[in-house]
């Protein structure tokens, strides 16, 4: 049984040549480390003070990065616990190790001495006993979310640490996703997960300031992938001009009755939960191709929009 409910997934992705000799001697001394050492001590900071120092030192990220820093660092160190089970990771396809939490996070600057750098520093650790297997073990078709720290449940933890394949759509982990979801094209999902931190990234540029993510008001939940008791939203966000909330879902290569059927549920989630006063609550489904039978679907609303994307990419003797 996990102990413990919370499941993290902690990035030791080598940006950075040092980064492997961090993660060596991270895996070799039972420790995971993050950085933000820029931050100074964080481990006994309140919320409010931790959102302001995150804001001080990175005044030009949008509001909603900067919720999303916020909510990292938070649950690192005041909701990670002795007996929570966490999962490193390297990259977006590769599980670096396992292992069980004995000791919370702490704050201990030149812990590991592979990074001297003010910039690339690892101050914030957790104790962790690593599991003997599995090791780089490497997945096809999952894509890990590009946070530094996110929460899965235990089935997706469990799956991950099995020795059977994960080739059956049934069997595939999906970030955000609820249980039981199928994929019936499972390259358009792993582009689409992509194109989903890409969307948030160019956020403005791509809907031309019409809208913005979403962000609770206390900082507390953040617009990509955003938690409701349903399911994790794609992109929640709100159109400046009318106060709507939209509701954003990519296809992912599912069936287009799970699609429909799931942008109407976190819509009316959305409805009930956060709505105020009369506030208007729209969808959004982007795909990359035409289907006939998602878009008959979508006749029958008149609150759900449908866009398409295409991704270009040429390689070229000469400029």
């Amino acid at each position: 049984m996990i102990d413990a409910p919370l499941l993290g997934n902690c990035s030791v992705e080598s940006k950075f040549p040092e980064f492997d000799k961090v993660w060596q001697f991270d895996v070799a001394n039972n420790l995971i480390s993050i950085g933000w050492s820029q931050l100074g001590d964080i481990s006994k900071m309140s919320r409010e003070a931790l959102s302001n120092a995150v804001v001080a030192e990175y005044p030009d990220r949008p509001p909603s990065t900067r919720g999303l820093i916020v909510n990292m660092l938070w649950a690192f160190y005041h909701e990670i616990s002795p007996g929570d089970f966490v999962i490193a990771r390297r990259g977006r396809k590769t599980l670096a190790a396992a292992g069980k939490v004995v000791r919370a996070g702490f704050y201990a600057p030149g812990r590991n001495p592979f990074l001297a750098s003010p910039d690339y520093s690892h101050h914030n650790f957790l104790e962790v006993e690593w599991q003997a297997q599995p090791r780089d073990k490497g997945f096809e078709f999952i894509v890990f979310p590009m946070q530094t720290l996110t929460e899965i449940s235990e089935g997706q933890y469990h799956k991950l640490l099995s020795d059977k394949p994960l080739s059956d759509p049934d069997d595939t982990v999906i970030d955000g996703e609820p249980p039981g979801t199928e994929v019936i094209d499972k390259n358009t999902f792993v582009l689409e997960k992509y194109l989903e931190d890409f969307i948030v990234s160019n956020f403005e540029m791509i809907f031309k300031g019409k809208l913005h993510i979403y962000e609770d008001a206390e900082g507390a939940n953040d617009g990509q992938q955003y938690k409701t008791d349903i399911g994790s939203i794609d992109i929640l966000a709100v159109e400046r001009e009318s106060g709507s909330f939209i509701v954003i879902e990519l296809k992912k290569g599912r069936p287009s009755d799970q699609v429909v059927g799931q942008i109407l549920r976190y819509m009316g989630w959305v409805k009930k939960n956060l709505c105020k006063d009369g506030q208007g609550i729209k969808g959004l489904v982007i795909c990359r191709d035409p289907d006939p039978k998602l878009s008959y679907a979508l006749e029958m609303t008149n609150n759900i929009g449908l866009q398409y994307y295409n991704v270009s990419f040429n390689l070229r003797e000469t400029p």
